[in-house]
């Protein structure tokens, strides 16, 4: 059990029998009421978000959540398979609400990370998440022109996967960059 000042960003707790994650919290302090601790929650079984106030006389359970590696194989119709990396032959699909943002950073073939939530007793895969840093090659983006570093900022370029991400003037066709899967946002280049 968490106290009401323990609930704090990144935890996640069972609110209305559903596993939460706290996105957000600020414990208020007035001088003329008691402490409260102002939480914005985000369910991670139907990805709905909102905002509760729990007092200094309530509590949360935690979640009891473990982690488990996975890896992405395909996706076809709108599920995403996956299987245990150590046996092939151990294939599960998990729905695309679950994955969230991630869905545009899966590589065919690349490991993930699983939090399993344990729902009395059935283990249920609540999130996926990626390495924060993973390297992607540049399938298009338009040419450099010289002299257009001056004022800095940068273009726009397709990565391999679909996905458009502003990258520096002097990324070209066919370089390998690295890119953060939780901002979506240019890291830096792949030395060749």
């Amino acid at each position: 059990m968490l106290e009401y000042s323990e609930i704090r960003e990144r935890k996640i707790i069972i609110y209305e029998d559903e596993p939460c994650e706290v996105m957000e919290n600020h414990v208020a302090r007035t001088q003329q009421r008691k402490p409260q601790n102002q939480v914005k929650l985000k369910s991670l079984l139907s990805g709905r978000t909102w905002n509760t106030v729990f007092h200094a006389s309530d509590k949360a359970d935690e979640a009891e959540i473990s982690k488990k590696e996975i890896k992405f194989l395909y996706e076809s119709k709108g599920e995403y398979w996956f299987s245990d990396p150590n046996d092939p032959k151990d294939r599960f699909k998990v729905d695309g609400k679950v994955i969230g943002d991630t869905i545009k950073f899966l590589k065919t073939n690349e490991n993930a990370t699983a939090m399993v939530w344990d729902n009395d007793g059935e283990d249920q895969i609540i999130k996926v998440s990626l390495p924060i840093k993973m390297e992607f090659a540049i399938k298009d983006c338009p040419p450099s022109i010289k002299g257009s570093t001056a004022n800095g900022g940068g273009k726009l370029a397709t990565l391999e996967n679909g996905v458009k991400i502003q990258v520096p003037f002097f990324i070209e066709n066919g370089d390998k960059v690295i890119i953060n899967t939780e901002t979506g946002e240019y890291v830096e280049r792949v030395q060749k």
